[in-house]
């Protein structure tokens, strides 16, 4: 997971994305203003063991781009973390920063993206760039039992993962819906 993560945060395929994720980190957003930025890819977060998977569509700009963890310091991170303790995956209700103590246990986290894009409205050849990171991650899981998808775009990674492994052979009857 080590070496994984290294690659991910040293990636420069996406040249757009690079470049938002540089800007939002030199920009910075007032209420962080004192604070540097990551700025980087974001690499996974949690249990190397985990047998459950939380995927994302993409770092956030001001959240992961800015503390270089996912669902760390922004709203989102403010409800899942929470959950994520109260049902015994994480060892604390709130994530501010990489030296927060944050452990998560039977969960890791990751996302299809691992770079802000702009909008949230990543482009498909974005998509395709990372999806070799989601491929070894998943891989490297074996354990894993749960995959649970937050998002389309993180459905949609997932079932397209599924149909290049085999492990289904199409997406008939797999539609995804909020709620």
């Amino acid at each position: 997971f080590a070496e994984l993560a290294s690659r991910i945060v040293a990636c420069e395929l996406c040249p757009r994305l690079r470049t938002y994720c540089g800007e939002i980190a030199r920009v910075r957003r007032r209420a962080y203003a004192d604070q540097t930025y990551w700025g980087k890819p974001v690499p996974s977060f949690g249990d190397a063991n985990a047998r459950v998977l939380a995927l994302g569509l993409a770092p956030g700009a001001h959240g992961s781009n800015r503390t270089g963890r996912p669902f760390t310091g922004d709203g989102s991170g403010n409800f899942l973390y929470p959950v994520l303790h109260a049902t015994g995956f994480a060892s604390q209700p709130m994530a501010h920063s990489v030296e927060d103590g944050m452990c998560l246990q039977g969960l890791r986290i990751t996302s299809v993206i691992r770079c802000a894009p702009p909008a949230n409205k990543p482009q498909p050849n974005e998509i395709q760039n990372c999806v070799p990171f989601l491929e070894e991650e998943i891989a490297l899981l074996t354990d894993l039992r749960v995959v649970v998808c937050l998002g389309k775009i993180a459905f949609d990674g997932y079932l397209a993962h599924l149909l290049r492994s085999g492990k289904i052979s199409s997406r008939k009857g797999l539609v995804f819906a909020h709620g």
